[in-house]
């Protein structure tokens, strides 16, 4: 499968060890192609082009330490730094309860961002973190190893993702079933997920020669149908869509007969949202043989922080992946990374499921796997050259 545009731009300094662990995804999902007897085609060495896709479709340059879409910022605290994202348009609303500035003048405008620097640099990172977070606004500390290992982290010991070479969790959860002889008729994703992490995931399954359909709510649809339609028919374009009124009792309905018909389930809600339809990921699995659920979330399904708010850039500084510069400033690599890098890795790992007999939940969080990609033996090597 070759991916568009077909090479990623030159001048993105820092990109190798995610690209290192894109590539041993492709190179899975392509292994997993053969075990069920159907053409691969995933070529490692599009690991690259993956990643950057986004960015040489939109024209998209490294800004040092402001993300390439222009969102996202790293900011110097009175004892670290953050990435704080105002992704969404009513974020700007947020700010007065945040950091208690007035959002005066055009959203994210350099006005505003300096307002918001010069009352972050006041405050320690933990504060600045744990308001943000509490409001609802995507803000993480950048950790000060490059490797982002967080020793002593609640979230990664709950999880029990210490080990910064892991990249996501497996649980088996339901019964197995036997792929041994084949499968007549191709499995059934439901796509639930928006933005990019999770429809990428979506769109390599399909590549796989599954049957997929993605579902969005008729109220709140896709939030990605507001940027490129470019983009977002390249990660959707290979599937049925269909639209449910998830706000009322008839499309809940529409939708749990879905899922109890499904093979694989892709999603990418915090666990509360699930939790206020009724949705348990384990219930759905353990209802049938052979179900593989996909969660892909900022920081995990689990955890002290399994609500915690999170896109792909200050995920993938939350994880550690980041380049410094001569004087020790955090700067973005690549352009949102941790979203494409979550959809491959889930992709990889939910294919290698199903094709094992499933029966599992598959939990991918952007930052344990910017932390893993952080992790990868010679970064340092890479940066200095």
């Amino acid at each position: 499968m070759r991916f568009s545009p077909t090479s990623p731009p030159d001048g993105w300094p820092g990109l190798a060890p995610a690209e290192a662990v894109a590539r041993r995804a492709l190179a899975e999902l392509a292994a997993t192609a053969r075990r069920l007897g159907r053409a691969a085609p995933f070529d490692p060495d599009q690991a690259g082009a993956v990643l950057l896709e986004r960015a040489t479709l939109l024209g998209h340059r490294p800004a040092g330490p402001v993300s390439p879409g222009g969102s996202c910022r790293i900011m110097a605290t009175a004892d670290g730094w953050v990435a704080a994202n105002l992704a969404r348009h009513d974020d700007v609303h947020l700010l007065p309860a945040w950091l208690g500035i007035d959002p005066d003048g055009p959203v994210r405008s350099p006005a505003l961002w300096r307002a918001v620097g010069e009352a972050v640099r006041r405050r320690p990172t933990l504060d600045v973190v744990e308001q943000g977070q509490l409001v609802g606004l995507a803000v993480a500390a950048v950790p000060d190893d490059d490797a982002g290992r967080h020793v002593g982290d609640a979230q990664l010991v709950d999880r029990g993702m210490l080990d910064p070479s892991r990249t996501h969790v497996a649980t088996r959860v339901g019964p197995g079933a036997d792929r041994s002889r084949g499968e007549a008729t191709p499995a059934r994703v439901v796509d639930l997920s928006s933005l990019w992490a999770g429809p990428l995931c979506g769109r390599l399954l399909a590549a796989l020669g599954m049957e997929v359909v993605k579902v969005e709510s008729t109220t709140r649809p896709d939030g990605a149908r507001r940027g490129s339609p470019a983009f977002f028919d390249h990660l959707n374009g290979d599937k049925r869509h269909l639209a449910l009124p998830l706000a009322s009792t008839e499309g809940r309905r529409a939708l749990a007969d879905l899922l109890t018909a499904a093979d694989v389930v892709i999603e990418g809600s915090r666990p509360r949202a699930l939790e206020q339809m009724g949705i348990e990921p384990a219930a759905v699995v353990a209802g049938g043989p052979g179900r593989v659920w996909v969660s892909i979330t900022a920081y995990g399904r689990t955890g002290p922080w399994r609500n915690r708010v999170g896109f792909g850039d200050d995920a993938a500084a939350a994880g550690g992946l980041v380049r410094r510069d001569a004087d020790g400033v955090p700067t973005f690599v690549g352009d949102a990374v941790a979203d494409p890098l979550a959809g491959l890795v889930a992709a990889a790992a939910a294919a290698s499921s199903w094709a094992a007999g499933g029966g599992a939940v598959v939990d991918v969080a952007l930052r344990e796997v910017a932390r893993a990609a952080a992790s990868t033996p010679g970064r340092d090597r890479e940066d200095a050259g």
